[in-house]
């Protein structure tokens, strides 16, 4: 419990932000429990609480998009431009100014498995989890660098100590464990749509929600991640979501637009690939109010979304893959000025709850509760310049999401081993293929081995692929 709050003090915050029945509700409890109860209520800012609470619910304004909405500016690399951003981001590497940071909260439930999902068995030919993939490709760009590059592991409440033991038991993947660094996001509680009233997951405990990717900058700072990159002399993450077994855990091309290119203020910058379809599950790059911004493809309306330019092509096609590279110094700005706080965004959701006076415990059937979340791509508009760069969908984007169906594991998999056989036929090797055009093979490259086609190319390879067999390089 908080050494400078009192209980009495708590109980009367709550009655004059209209949460008393918390407070009647702690009195009801045994000494255990009312200690426990009290101390998760003194580590809210339960004035903001308040407000937030009022915001999102009586004088709550609906979202829109702004009126002036156009497709963002995207930066596609052609040959010319990607050597000398690869030089700079290189530089950045081996100077040890990059760092990794990986939003790992999620649980598989929805792959069937009962773990974190970063623990989730994912490479097409190995069973690699995606832990290790993203482990493999750290350990393999500080190998060509020679170079220590931090990794920061956010992880949930839920999952913090599965992760740690996962790391542990495997010995970190051959990185130095001082290097790898795990913290929990924060959690935000939960209130009933209509009075505003905070919910009770059990009796004694707030039902409290994931403050969202965007509740990663706080995180950071709280956990003291953040002064730990100062220490280290980081100046540039390298961000990305434990789903995505393609993203590459540090792009030197990347980092180098990120940290030189004349439209980028090295604050945020993201990637894109074109979207396979106008209704396609991501969100999307535009322009409105004069700032680059991510619009949530459910906010998108629907005659922009399916807008097409004078080829045909989707106007706004930039998706978003979730994957960023983020300077130190603005995560430290955002974290540290309330002006520059990222916004909650609010989610109608069923909550189940305990009566806080008989205990009764209910499940609702309609959405009754609001959560609210950070989005982390609200720091978008924030920064003084944002640059975003188009990337190829096979290279970077295979996403784990679901057991069956888009974004697989099945249709990762088969991404896994286009990708490898890509790479393979851009050094000569030939891959048989099924009358589909799909690959008849299963062939998983480690990261350790190459993370691009010509990292592949300085190996000794196979002179062929036989149809139907299993390849690992």
């Amino acid at each position: 419990m908080s050494e400078t709050v009192s209980p009495d003090q708590i109980s009367q915050q709550l009655e004059s932000i209209g949460q008393g029945h918390l407070a009647r509700h702690a009195e009801a409890l045994d000494a255990e429990a009312r200690g426990a109860f009290y101390e998760q209520l003194a580590a809210l800012d339960l004035g903001e609480i308040s407000r937030l609470i009022e915001s999102n619910t009586t004088s709550h304004t609906p979202e829109t998009v702004p009126s002036d909405l156009r497709p963002a500016d995207v930066i596609s690399l052609g040959d010319g431009s990607r050597e000398p951003a690869k030089h700079t981001g290189e530089a950045l590497i081996r100077a040890g100014k990059a760092a990794c940071f990986t939003v790992a909260g999620g649980q598989g439930s929805r792959l069937g498995y009962d773990g974190p999902k970063g623990c989730f068995p994912t490479s097409c030919a190995t069973g690699k989890p995606l832990f290790r993939i993203f482990a493999e490709g750290i350990l393999g760009t500080q190998r060509r660098h020679d170079v220590t590059i931090p990794w920061y592991i956010m992880t949930s409440p839920l999952n913090h100590d599965a992760t740690v033991a996962f790391f542990e038991q495997h010995e970190h993947f051959g990185l130095d464990p001082a290097a790898v660094r795990f913290f929990p996001q924060g959690v935000m509680p939960s209130f009933d749509k209509d009075s505003g009233k905070l919910l009770l997951a059990q009796p004694g405990v707030l039902a409290t929600n994931p403050d969202g990717h965007g509740g990663s900058f706080k995180a950071l700072r709280v956990s003291g991640a953040l002064d730990d990159m100062k220490q280290r002399g980081v100046e540039h993450l390298s961000y990305f979501q434990v789903d995505n077994p393609h993203a590459r855990p540090v792009d030197p091309v990347f980092l180098g637009l990120h940290a030189s290119s004349p439209d980028s203020s090295g604050q945020f910058s993201s990637k894109m690939v074109a979207k396979a379809v106008w209704n396609e599950k991501v969100g999307v790059f535009c322009v409105g109010d004069g700032k680059t911004q991510v619009i949530e493809y459910s906010d998108l309306p629907e005659d922009l979304a399916k807008q097409t330019d004078a080829s045909g092509a989707l106007a706004f096609n930039a998706g978003s893959v979730a994957i960023h590279a983020i300077g130190v110094g603005f995560i430290d700005k955002v974290t540290g000025d309330d002006a520059f706080a990222l916004p909650f965004h609010r989610a109608i959701k069923k909550v189940p709850f305990v009566d806080p006076e008989t205990g009764q415990r209910h499940e609702p059937s309609e959405p009754n509760a609001i959560k609210l979340e950070r989005f982390v791509f609200d720091g978008i508009p924030i920064a003084e310049r944002s640059i975003v760069v188009e990337t190829d969908r096979l290279e970077e984007f295979a996403p784990v999401k679901n057991a069956t169906g888009t974004d697989s594991i099945e249709s990762s998999r088969a991404l896994q081993t286009e990708r490898s056989a890509r790479w393979l036929e851009a050094n000569g090797v030939p891959v048989p293929r099924r009358e589909n055009g799909s690959v008849d093979a299963v062939i998983e490259i480690s990261p350790l081995t190459a993370q691009d086609a010509d990292e592949l190319g300085e190996h000794d390879l196979p002179d062929a692929i036989d149809p139907g067999s299993t390849v690992t390089l």
